[in-house]
Protein backbone atom coordinates (compact mmCIF):
# COMPACT_ATOMS: atom_id res chain seq x y z
CA UNK A 1 0.00 0.00 0.00
CA UNK A 2 1.53 3.20 -1.07
CA UNK A 3 1.42 6.33 1.14
CA UNK A 4 0.02 9.23 -0.76
CA UNK A 5 2.30 12.22 -0.90
CA UNK A 6 0.92 15.60 -0.07
CA UNK A 7 1.74 18.39 -2.40
CA UNK A 8 3.26 21.20 -0.41
CA UNK A 9 2.61 24.64 -1.84
CA UNK A 10 5.52 26.90 -2.36
CA UNK A 11 5.77 29.67 0.21
CA UNK A 12 4.37 32.95 -1.02
CA UNK A 13 6.94 35.15 -2.68
CA UNK A 14 7.66 38.24 -0.65
CA UNK A 15 8.82 41.26 -2.55
CA UNK A 16 12.08 42.74 -1.41
CA UNK A 17 11.69 46.07 0.30
CA UNK A 18 12.46 48.97 -1.98
CA UNK A 19 15.91 50.30 -1.54
CA UNK A 20 16.46 54.00 -1.14
CA UNK A 21 18.15 55.57 -4.11
CA UNK A 22 21.82 56.05 -3.54
CA UNK A 23 22.70 59.65 -2.85
CA UNK A 24 25.17 60.99 -5.27
CA UNK A 25 28.02 62.72 -3.53
CA UNK A 26 27.84 66.44 -3.78
CA UNK A 27 30.57 67.80 -5.95
CA UNK A 28 32.52 70.63 -4.54
CA UNK A 29 32.43 73.63 -6.80
CA UNK A 30 35.83 74.85 -7.81
CA UNK A 31 36.51 78.58 -7.87
CA UNK A 32 36.07 80.17 -11.25
CA UNK A 33 39.63 81.04 -12.18
CA UNK A 34 38.46 82.96 -15.25
CA UNK A 35 37.31 85.78 -12.98
CA UNK A 36 40.94 86.39 -12.00
CA UNK A 37 42.10 87.08 -15.56
CA UNK A 38 41.20 90.78 -15.61
CA UNK A 39 42.47 91.61 -12.06
CA UNK A 40 45.79 89.86 -12.70
CA UNK A 41 46.02 91.55 -16.11
CA UNK A 42 45.47 94.99 -14.59
CA UNK A 43 48.09 94.25 -11.94
CA UNK A 44 50.63 93.26 -14.59
CA UNK A 45 49.78 96.33 -16.66
CA UNK A 46 50.26 98.51 -13.57
CA UNK A 47 53.66 96.95 -12.91
CA UNK A 48 54.67 97.35 -16.56
CA UNK A 49 53.67 101.02 -16.60
CA UNK A 50 55.70 101.63 -13.44
CA UNK A 51 58.76 99.75 -14.71
CA UNK A 52 58.82 101.62 -18.03
CA UNK A 53 58.41 105.03 -16.39
CA UNK A 54 54.98 105.72 -17.85
CA UNK A 55 53.61 105.80 -14.30
CA UNK A 56 55.99 107.73 -12.06
CA UNK A 57 56.61 107.02 -8.40
CA UNK A 58 55.16 110.33 -7.19
CA UNK A 59 51.87 109.59 -8.94
CA UNK A 60 51.43 105.93 -8.05
CA UNK A 61 53.94 103.43 -6.69
CA UNK A 62 54.39 100.07 -8.39
CA UNK A 63 52.78 96.90 -6.99
CA UNK A 64 56.15 95.64 -5.78
CA UNK A 65 56.75 98.91 -3.93
CA UNK A 66 53.28 98.70 -2.37
CA UNK A 67 53.95 95.13 -1.24
CA UNK A 68 57.30 96.14 0.22
CA UNK A 69 55.68 99.07 2.07
CA UNK A 70 52.99 96.76 3.47
CA UNK A 71 55.65 94.38 4.79
CA UNK A 72 57.58 97.25 6.39
CA UNK A 73 54.47 98.74 8.02
CA UNK A 74 53.45 95.33 9.33
CA UNK A 75 56.94 94.68 10.70
CA UNK A 76 57.04 97.99 12.59
CA UNK A 77 53.54 97.44 13.99
CA UNK A 78 52.10 100.63 12.47
CA UNK A 79 49.72 98.76 10.21
CA UNK A 80 48.45 96.53 13.00
CA UNK A 81 47.82 99.47 15.33
CA UNK A 82 46.01 101.42 12.61
CA UNK A 83 43.95 98.36 11.72
CA UNK A 84 42.86 97.84 15.34
CA UNK A 85 41.83 101.49 15.81
CA UNK A 86 39.79 101.63 12.60
CA UNK A 87 38.13 98.29 13.30
CA UNK A 88 37.12 99.44 16.79
CA UNK A 89 35.56 102.60 15.36
CA UNK A 90 33.54 100.62 12.83
CA UNK A 91 32.35 98.08 15.39
CA UNK A 92 31.18 100.83 17.76
CA UNK A 93 29.46 102.72 14.97
CA UNK A 94 27.80 99.59 13.58
CA UNK A 95 26.57 98.53 17.03
CA UNK A 96 25.09 101.97 17.69
CA UNK A 97 23.58 102.21 14.21
CA UNK A 98 22.10 98.71 14.44
CA UNK A 99 20.27 99.52 17.69
CA UNK A 100 18.85 102.72 16.21
CA UNK A 101 17.86 101.11 12.90
CA UNK A 102 16.25 98.03 14.46
CA UNK A 103 14.24 100.01 17.01
CA UNK A 104 12.98 102.50 14.42
CA UNK A 105 12.42 99.86 11.72
CA UNK A 106 10.45 97.51 13.99
CA UNK A 107 8.42 100.40 15.42
CA UNK A 108 7.53 101.77 11.99
CA UNK A 109 6.92 98.33 10.52
CA UNK A 110 4.62 96.96 13.20
CA UNK A 111 2.57 100.02 14.09
CA UNK A 112 0.50 102.28 11.89
CA UNK A 113 1.17 105.22 14.19
CA UNK A 114 4.81 104.23 14.32
CA UNK A 115 5.00 104.47 10.53
CA UNK A 116 3.28 107.85 10.59
CA UNK A 117 5.55 109.29 13.27
CA UNK A 118 8.90 107.59 12.49
CA UNK A 119 9.12 106.99 8.75
CA UNK A 120 8.70 110.58 7.41
CA UNK A 121 11.54 112.09 9.53
CA UNK A 122 13.84 109.17 8.69
CA UNK A 123 13.10 109.54 4.98
CA UNK A 124 13.83 113.28 5.20
CA UNK A 125 17.15 112.68 6.97
CA UNK A 126 18.04 109.93 4.50
CA UNK A 127 17.97 112.38 1.60
CA UNK A 128 20.58 114.60 3.25
CA UNK A 129 24.20 114.07 2.14
CA UNK A 130 25.27 112.67 5.50
CA UNK A 131 28.96 113.06 4.65
CA UNK A 132 28.27 116.78 4.52
CA UNK A 133 27.29 116.63 8.19
CA UNK A 134 30.94 116.32 9.22
CA UNK A 135 31.28 120.05 10.14
CA UNK A 136 28.12 119.86 12.21
CA UNK A 137 29.32 116.71 13.96
CA UNK A 138 32.60 118.44 14.80
CA UNK A 139 30.65 121.32 16.38
CA UNK A 140 28.49 118.90 18.35
CA UNK A 141 31.01 116.25 19.36
CA UNK A 142 34.42 117.91 18.97
CA UNK A 143 37.34 116.39 17.07
CA UNK A 144 37.81 113.20 19.07
CA UNK A 145 36.38 109.74 18.50
CA UNK A 146 32.72 110.74 18.83
CA UNK A 147 32.19 112.33 15.38
CA UNK A 148 33.88 109.40 13.63
CA UNK A 149 31.73 106.82 15.43
CA UNK A 150 28.59 108.94 14.92
CA UNK A 151 29.28 109.23 11.19
CA UNK A 152 29.68 105.46 10.87
CA UNK A 153 26.49 104.87 12.87
CA UNK A 154 24.51 107.28 10.72
CA UNK A 155 25.77 105.80 7.45
CA UNK A 156 25.07 102.26 8.62
CA UNK A 157 21.61 102.86 10.09
CA UNK A 158 19.77 104.13 7.00
CA UNK A 159 20.15 101.04 4.75
CA UNK A 160 19.38 98.71 7.64
CA UNK A 161 16.29 100.69 8.67
CA UNK A 162 14.88 100.73 5.14
CA UNK A 163 15.27 96.98 4.71
CA UNK A 164 13.91 96.10 8.17
CA UNK A 165 10.89 98.32 7.57
CA UNK A 166 10.29 96.86 4.09
CA UNK A 167 10.81 93.28 5.29
CA UNK A 168 8.21 93.63 8.04
CA UNK A 169 5.72 95.38 5.78
CA UNK A 170 6.09 92.71 3.09
CA UNK A 171 5.20 89.82 5.42
CA UNK A 172 2.69 87.53 3.71
CA UNK A 173 -0.79 88.28 5.18
CA UNK A 174 -1.77 84.63 4.70
CA UNK A 175 0.97 83.58 7.09
CA UNK A 176 -0.34 85.99 9.72
CA UNK A 177 -3.88 84.73 9.15
CA UNK A 178 -2.76 81.11 9.51
CA UNK A 179 -0.90 81.96 12.73
CA UNK A 180 -4.03 83.60 14.09
CA UNK A 181 -6.12 80.52 13.26
CA UNK A 182 -3.59 78.36 15.11
CA UNK A 183 -4.07 80.48 18.20
CA UNK A 184 -0.76 82.36 18.17
CA UNK A 185 -0.66 85.41 20.39
CA UNK A 186 0.49 88.77 19.06
CA UNK A 187 3.96 88.22 20.53
CA UNK A 188 4.20 84.69 19.07
CA UNK A 189 3.18 85.98 15.64
CA UNK A 190 5.92 88.57 15.88
CA UNK A 191 8.60 86.08 16.94
CA UNK A 192 7.63 83.09 14.79
CA UNK A 193 6.19 84.75 11.66
CA UNK A 194 7.02 88.41 11.18
CA UNK A 195 10.69 88.50 12.19
CA UNK A 196 11.68 85.31 10.30
CA UNK A 197 9.88 86.64 7.21
CA UNK A 198 11.79 89.93 7.48
CA UNK A 199 15.17 88.24 8.07
CA UNK A 200 16.25 87.94 4.38
CA UNK A 201 15.58 91.63 3.76
CA UNK A 202 17.31 92.53 7.03
CA UNK A 203 20.47 90.70 5.98
CA UNK A 204 20.45 92.59 2.68
CA UNK A 205 20.30 95.82 4.66
CA UNK A 206 23.15 94.62 6.85
CA UNK A 207 25.37 94.05 3.82
CA UNK A 208 24.49 97.42 2.33
CA UNK A 209 24.97 99.18 5.64
CA UNK A 210 28.42 97.70 6.21
CA UNK A 211 29.54 98.98 2.81
CA UNK A 212 28.37 102.50 3.69
CA UNK A 213 29.94 102.18 7.16
CA UNK A 214 33.43 101.71 5.71
CA UNK A 215 32.87 104.64 3.35
CA UNK A 216 31.81 106.77 6.32
CA UNK A 217 34.91 105.71 8.25
CA UNK A 218 37.21 106.74 5.41
CA UNK A 219 35.68 110.22 5.44
CA UNK A 220 35.58 110.44 9.23
CA UNK A 221 39.23 109.49 9.64
CA UNK A 222 40.26 112.38 7.41
CA UNK A 223 39.17 114.77 10.18
CA UNK A 224 42.01 115.34 12.62
CA UNK A 225 42.67 111.65 13.18
CA UNK A 226 45.60 110.79 15.44
CA UNK A 227 45.44 107.05 14.80
CA UNK A 228 43.85 104.59 12.42
CA UNK A 229 44.09 103.87 8.73
CA UNK A 230 42.97 107.39 7.85
CA UNK A 231 45.81 108.85 9.90
CA UNK A 232 48.24 106.47 8.19
CA UNK A 233 47.03 107.61 4.76
CA UNK A 234 47.16 111.31 5.65
CA UNK A 235 50.64 110.99 7.07
CA UNK A 236 51.80 109.17 3.94
CA UNK A 237 50.22 111.86 1.76
CA UNK A 238 52.22 114.59 3.48
CA UNK A 239 55.45 112.74 2.62
CA UNK A 240 54.28 111.79 -0.91
CA UNK A 241 54.43 108.09 0.00
CA UNK A 242 51.94 106.79 -2.54
CA UNK A 243 52.92 103.21 -1.69
CA UNK A 244 51.69 103.62 1.89
CA UNK A 245 48.55 105.40 0.69
CA UNK A 246 47.73 102.41 -1.50
CA UNK A 247 48.43 100.04 1.40
CA UNK A 248 45.86 101.86 3.54
CA UNK A 249 43.28 101.79 0.74
CA UNK A 250 43.86 98.08 0.16
CA UNK A 251 43.33 97.37 3.86
CA UNK A 252 40.08 99.36 3.77
CA UNK A 253 38.92 97.30 0.77
CA UNK A 254 39.98 94.02 2.40
CA UNK A 255 38.05 94.87 5.57
CA UNK A 256 34.96 95.70 3.54
CA UNK A 257 35.18 92.42 1.63
CA UNK A 258 35.79 90.46 4.84
CA UNK A 259 32.75 91.88 6.62
CA UNK A 260 30.61 91.26 3.53
CA UNK A 261 31.82 87.65 3.41
CA UNK A 262 30.91 87.18 7.09
CA UNK A 263 27.37 88.44 6.47
CA UNK A 264 27.01 86.19 3.43
CA UNK A 265 28.12 83.19 5.51
CA UNK A 266 25.54 84.08 8.17
CA UNK A 267 22.94 84.45 5.43
CA UNK A 268 23.66 81.00 4.03
CA UNK A 269 23.45 79.45 7.48
CA UNK A 270 20.33 81.20 8.76
CA UNK A 271 18.37 80.97 5.50
CA UNK A 272 19.00 77.29 4.75
CA UNK A 273 15.26 76.65 5.13
CA UNK A 274 14.64 78.45 1.83
CA UNK A 275 16.49 75.71 -0.07
CA UNK A 276 14.13 73.06 1.28
CA UNK A 277 10.96 74.76 0.08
Amino acid sequence: MSIPTLAVADPPHTAAPPTAPARTPRRRRLPNLLRWISPVGLLLLWQLASSTGVLTEDKLASPTKVLSAAVDLAATGELGDAFAVSLRRVLLGVALGAVIALVLGITAGLSRWGAVLVDPPVQMLRTLPFLGLVPLFIIWFGIGEEPKVALVALGFSFPLYLNVYAGIRDTDPQLLEAAGVLGYTRWERLVHVVLPAALPQTLVGLRQGLGVAWLSLIVGEQVNAQAGLGYLINNARDFLRTDQVVVGLVVYAALGLATDAVVRAVERRTLRWRNTL
